[in-house]
């Protein structure tokens, strides 16, 4: 997040104000189509209350805390009282967007005396450390638009001494889901990260097995990125998740792995190796390989004789 001192929102009645909805339900629990918002805030914000949405046809992103999610194709995000948050359009104008989707909001003193007021801590979504907004299927999203059309029934009902007790269990129904559908997305990112490290390997194997290396030249970040069809941001950031290191990183230490081969299976002088794997200079190779290993190209060979 940038210095800018978020705005702190102490009361549902207030974001409605704020974004130009009707007069709340009630103080303390409010349901809102986004759509229906006449007007945008942006400023980072700090709530007083619980924010679920579920937002669609929303060009921009949204940060919370550190993070950065897009949102263009649909997304469910999390929010807890105390958390940072902004959403950044990519456009000023506002005709622009033509946002849809749902947005429940709850105070904390709504939970009050209810089971969920304790168990809602242990949702581990409301907090910084997931890294990623839960993408819905199609039938997954068809089953939590369906609680959320039961806590609108309800919402809009003449309040009675059930209401809040179905309107909590309907609340723990949607987080129920939400947690199992976040288990299910974590295990199909699992493995489609697997199998993009594996692409990756396969990659830059094949490329400095390749004996034109001289000509092409050392791999881009760009090129790695282009050849995996995915965006060399997406590249970096996952790498960086999964293995601690960026994608130069990696295209360095492939380098690296393929230079000690060349120093102990072959007879090329240092500079003939330098320039197989694509340096126009010695210094450069001998520069990226100390800093690498802690010897020098020739110390290293030294080192197996």
């Amino acid at each position: 997040m940038t210095n800018e001192v978020p705005y702190r929102i102490k009361s549902i009645a207030e974001y409605h104000e704020l974004r130009g909805y009707t007069k709340p339900e009630h103080p303390l629990i409010s349901l809102v189509r986004i759509e229906e918002a006449k007007y945008m805030i942006d400023k980072s914000l700090v709530l007083d209350f619980y924010s679920i949405s579920n937002k669609r046809g929303l060009s921009g992103k949204l940060k919370y805390g550190q993070q950065e999610y897009g949102f263009n194709d649909g997304a469910m995000f999390f929010i807890a009282p105390n958390q940072v948050f902004k959403v950044e359009h990519n456009s000023t104008d506002e005709t622009a967007d033509q946002p849809t989707g749902w947005m429940l909001l709850i105070h904390p003193d709504f939970l009050w005396n209810t089971s969920l007021s304790k168990n809602i801590k242990q949702y581990e979504f409301f907090g910084y450390t997931v890294k990623e907004a839960l993408w819905l299927l199609e039938k997954e999203e068809k089953t939590i638009d369906s609680i959320i059309q039961n806590i609108l029934q309800e919402y809009y009902s003449n309040i009675d001494k059930f209401s809040k007790q179905i309107i909590i269990s309907q609340i723990e129904s949607l987080l129920t889901y939400a947690d199992r559908f976040y288990n299910r997305q974590f295990i199909t990112t699992e493995k489609a990260n697997h199998l993009m490290l594996e692409r990756l390997e396969k990659l830059l194997n094949n490329y400095f097995k390749d004996d034109n290396l001289i000509t092409k030249g050392l791999p881009t970040v760009q090129y790695i990125a282009q050849e995996l069809n995915i965006s060399p941001n997406y590249l970096s950031s996952t790498l960086r998740v999964l293995t601690g290191q960026n994608t130069q990183q990696h295209i360095h230490d492939k380098l690296i792995e393929t230079a000690k081969q060349k120093l102990t299976n072959t007879n090329s002088s240092i500079s003939e190796i330098a320039y197989e794997l694509g340096f126009e200079h010695l210094q450069s190779f001998s520069k990226l390989f100390k800093a690498k290993t802690a010897l020098s190209p020739l110390e290293f060979r030294h080192s197996f004789n």
